[in-house]
């Protein structure tokens, strides 16, 4: 946990680091692309889902698999959901492949958030809905996600043939696992900024939320002391989320985007360089900035 002095350094770099970062310049390089193509929030939360789901790997392989998708459901992703039938319209994506998935994992995808949007009106709304009976989020995203999994791959068995890696677009939080898609995901729909659209914007509140944790935001959270743990799980999600918590309780992840696309673009490489380090904004309070900098000084 850092320590209130610490807690304001940070916050007094933090801050002005965030609201100087260039966001739009990095949003084509994201997937949060995707739901951001639409203005209607039903229609966003499901390109959101399904940019989440497929966002894993290398950007210029999934956008391509992740826009033919949209395209092939028209100019309304919720509509398409609604009325989605497997056995009449599952031929629309019967030659997508990406990696571990494969048509059936896409249609199960798309007929169990349909089936989700026919019960509840929303996936906002059930995904609130499952916060409030559960309290925490955890057992909500969970079973979320599981409902989903298992309402679509009914739909699809004897249609479009059993799934083969659909707890891989819809991961299980209840596994342990960091689950960054879906934490992703979470933050795109119940923010509302530059870069998040917000469609369950009143939903859920911004103080529930965790930081989604791939490589490049533990890296760059172990540089700041935000966490000293190693590993890409829910309890690192925890721990670093509690440590910008303590920087702004009301929106920690506030800071999740302009730190993960500081390790994406390069400007904070794995392997750390001091000339990346030495013009670093952040480089007072990151462990290797002011290891370069007394060497600098030094030298």
């Amino acid at each position: 946990m850092l320590s209130v002095a610490r807690a304001e350094r940070l916050r007094g770099v933090l801050d002005p680091f965030v609201a100087a970062f260039d966001a739009q310049a990095r949003v084509a390089f994201d997937p949060v692309e995707a739901p951001r193509s639409y203005a209607d929030p039903a229609d966003q939360e499901i390109a959101g889902l399904l940019a989440a789901g497929l966002a894993y790997g290398r950007a210029d392989l999934f956008r391509p698999r992740l826009f033919g998708v949209l395209r092939e459901m028209g100019p309304s992703p919720a509509a398409f959901v609604r009325a989605f039938d497997p056995a009449r319209d599952g031929h629309r994506f019967a030659s997508f492949a990406y990696r571990f998935n494969l048509p059936a994992d896409i249609g199960a995808l798309l007929a169990g958030a349909g089936a989700v949007v026919r019960a509840h009106g929303s996936l906002g709304a059930f995904f609130a809905a499952e916060l409030r009976a559960r309290g925490a989020l955890r057992g909500a995203l969970a079973s979320f996600s599981r409902t989903i999994r298992t309402e679509g791959a009914a739909r699809v068995a004897g249609a479009m043939g059993p799934t083969r890696a659909l707890e891989h677009l819809l991961a299980d939080a209840e596994k342990g696992g960091a689950c960054k898609r879906l934490h992703l995901y979470l933050r795109w729909m119940v923010r509302r900024d530059q870069v998040d659209v917000g469609a369950w914007e009143g939903l859920v509140p911004r103080s529930r939320l965790l930081v989604p944790v791939d490589t490049h935001v533990l890296r760059v959270a172990r540089l700041l002391g935000l966490t000293a743990r190693k590993d890409a799980s829910w309890r690192t999600a925890e721990e670093i989320t509690a440590s910008l918590r303590r920087l702004d309780p009301d929106d920690p992840v506030k800071y999740d985007f302009a730190l993960c696309h500081l390790g994406m673009s390069g400007a904070c490489p794995a392997r750390r360089r001091q000339a990346h380090c030495l013009r670093c904004p952040l480089r007072g309070e990151c462990s290797a900035g002011r290891r370069f900098a007394a060497l600098a000084r030094a030298g």
